[in-house]
């Protein structure tokens, strides 16, 4: 794991090494994120986030999106259903992954 705050700084060399694809992933991140979105409300959308960032297991987009959830609206039990819904995707995932390693000894048989 990498500490957070200590290599944050180097989003500068990032910016000076790619600025156009740097500056196009904030122009991303400002669009999804806008308080005006056509469809989905702007605390749905970070409860998204939350779900996505725990199976990433990124620990900083978690605390981010987790407390920018709650800012917009969700309460705590939005922010735990959230996380079990991902981690219920997750662990079904691993299920139908599951199935390969199945099928790969009945094939052996």
């Amino acid at each position: 794991m990498h500490s957070h705050n200590e290599e944050a700084s180097f989003m500068a060399d990032m910016k000076e090494a790619a600025p156009e694809m740097v500056s196009a992933f904030f122009g991303v991140d400002k669009a999804v994120f806008s308080k005006n979105s056509a469809n989905l409300d702007l605390a749905t959308r970070e409860l998204i986030a939350v779900g996505v960032a725990v199976t990433t297991q990124c620990p900083f987009c978690i605390e981010d999106h987790a407390k920018r959830a709650v800012k917009a609206g969700a309460s705590k039990a939005d922010v735990a259903e959230a996380v079990m819904v991902a981690a219920t995707l997750r662990a079904g995932g691993a299920v139908t992954h599951g199935w390969k390693a199945m099928r790969a000894i009945t094939e052996d048989e």
